[in-house]
């Protein structure tokens, strides 16, 4: 059984014009590999460590890793690379969800 995998990112915007540009084309290319967004865009409150003023938290939901990975390696998903530099700095994750197995006591 797939378990859904999660891709985090902490993004700092450095150019509002490209990265709406970015944004556009992002979200075409993950809805493309059956991507959804949970978070997006949003300005965490930090209970623990730092986290960033400016920085804003990205969730995205895939179905399975395959998906995912599918996505961040895909032609559709190239072109909204080509303006990623110029337009935002960001930390990516990939993360596996789902719970451990549960133990019976």
């Amino acid at each position: 059984m797939d378990q859904p995998v999660y891709v985090v990112s902490e993004v700092t915007i450095l150019d509002e014009p490209r990265a709406a540009r970015y944004r556009g084309l992002a979200q075409r290319s993950i809805a493309a590999h059956g991507g959804r967004y949970l978070v997006r865009g949003a300005a965490p409150e930090a209970l623990e460590g730092h986290w960033p003023s400016t920085a804003r938290l990205v969730i995205v939901e895939f179905p399975n890793v395959e998906s995912a990975r599918a996505w961040y390696q895909s032609r559709e998903y190239a072109e909204a690379l080509a303006w990623r530099d110029s337009a935002l700095d960001r930390r990516l994750l990939l993360v596996e969800g789902g719970l451990p197995p549960q133990t019976g006591h």
